[in-house]
């Protein structure tokens, strides 16, 4: 596949009149609020492999949780309702913690905040397996979750700051990362917590360890905040090297919540991220209560989540040479379809199968990353657009996982809540086909 075009000199950057022809180029141009910073080779190289180990651990506090959560309950003494609370704090958290990241990012740094939310994330891990109840545990599952909110809304931000004619090149980067680990994260909890003595509490403690391994390159960054692209107080007093390159742009900031394309995709991130949910919360007890063992339901979410790692890098960079995303929307839905119908029907028989289809329908969540960098054309507006359709997704998706619960727990068996999840299909294409749309938030306020 060639590479994506180069970013455009400053000399020859676009005009406001030529902005809305470029605005879907995977390069965006320098005027973009992201200018070219000038960056070592080996701070680009640093905040590459921080993006990747970060990424590696924005899932496994959930998807460890995910292939034990039989065991989760009951050593907590959970029951079925308390469980699909349990299943609905991650997207709570995102969409609580997630709106704070721009005024975070405002005042110290996107850098800043990623390493801060890394930090959480370690710490939320470590403690959460000496929790001696539910809302101990909780507690500490909510800290690492809030740790990952951060970092899940500003990873678009430092990519389209460090790398502006890699957009999607680096989306799909660190997006197959995040699938590794998830995928990691649901095959090796089961197996490892074996091999540590059957105690749910180690196999969950050991992703600390991982976690500690993410802080690490974000340290010796928090000294390039001047490159951040925000308005911080650092960031004002821009270098001689960097202001040459291209001058900050001073665009405000568009109100996103004016933009249909905003709540478009703000919807579109929101059903997603229920199935999604739904899927590494219980996907591993509906393959269980089918008759399949405990370690090969793991193994079977951990194809689920694999699927991503080719396809979250492949997505993004096909995306970015499309006009408008709508037939990736169409297509991953259909996959999703496919694969609940398959789980309604005959869940152990055809289990393989299944598991690879809601793989590949889960990869909605790249596609959507894309497309909130494709949908606008300033750095200010990236960030707002970030923060808002990851917070209204998550808002959106906090009642998929427990309704989940509460219809096992009530109907007795997994045929409606199966039913409900296929069903959520067909909004998420309608709404992401309208999100794919060739347009930009700036141009609709």
């Amino acid at each position: 596949m060639p590479d994506e075009p180069k970013t455009l000199d400053p000399a020859t950057a676009p005009t406001p009149a030529t902005a809305t022809a470029t605005r879907n180029s995977s390069a965006p141009a320098l005027a973009s609020g992201f200018p070219q910073a000038s960056a070592s080779r080996w701070t680009l190289g640093l905040v590459t492999v921080g993006l990747v180990l970060a990424a590696l651990n924005l899932r496994p506090a959930i998807t460890s949780l995910g292939a034990l959560l039989e065991e989760v309950s009951a050593g907590l003494h959970m029951s079925g309702t308390v469980a699909g609370v349990l299943t609905s704090v991650p997207p709570l958290c995102f969409a609580v913690f997630g709106i704070t990241a721009p005024r975070l990012a405002r005042r110290f740094g996107p850098v800043a905040v990623v390493c801060a939310g890394m930090a959480a994330i370690l710490a939320g891990l470590a403690v959460r397996p000496f929790a001696s109840g539910t809302a101990g545990f909780l507690a500490a599952s909510a800290l690492a979750l809030m740790g990952i909110a951060l970092s899940n809304v500003l990873m678009p931000v430092i990519v389209k700051r460090y790398f502006p004619d890699r957009v999607g090149t680096m989306t799909g980067l660190y997006s197959m990362a995040l699938a590794l680990g998830t995928s990691v994260a649901a095959a090796a909890t089961v197996p490892m917590t074996e091999a540590l003595g059957g105690d749910w509490r180690a196999g969950l403690g050991v992703w600390a360890v991982v976690a500690a391994l993410a802080v690490l390159p974000w340290i010796p960054l928090l000294r390039d905040r001047d490159r951040d692209g925000l308005p911080t107080r650092a960031g004002r007093a821009t270098n001689k090297a960097t202001a040459s390159a291209a001058p900050l742009d001073t665009t405000p900031a568009p109100r996103v919540t004016r933009s249909r394309t905003a709540w478009a995709l703000g919807c579109f991130f929101g059903l997603q991220a229920t199935g999604a949910y739904i899927t590494m919360g219980w996907m591993p007890q509906i393959f269980r209560d089918a008759g399949v063992p405990a370690s090969t339901a793991g193994v079977l979410l951990a194809v689920t989540m694999v699927m991503g790692v080719p396809l979250a890098f492949v997505i993004p960079r096909l995306a970015t040479r499309m006009k408008t995303q709508g037939p990736i929307v169409v297509a991953l839905g259909l996959c999703g379809l496919g694969g609940y119908t398959g789980l309604f029907f005959a869940p152990a028989s055809g289990a393989w199968v299944w598991a690879v289809l809601l793989g590949v329908s889960n990869c909605a969540f790249p596609l959507a990353l894309t497309m909130i960098g494709m949908r606008s054309r300033t750095g200010a507006g990236v960030v707002r657009l970030s923060a808002f359709a990851q917070s209204v997704g998550y808002l959106i998706s906090i009642p998929g996982p427990l309704l989940v619960g509460v219809l096992y727990q009530h109907s007795g068996g997994w045929g409606l809540p199966i039913a409900l999840m296929g069903g959520l299909m067909v909004p998420q294409m309608i709404i992401g086909t309208l999100a794919g749309r060739d347009r930009t938030v700036e141009d609709e306020c």
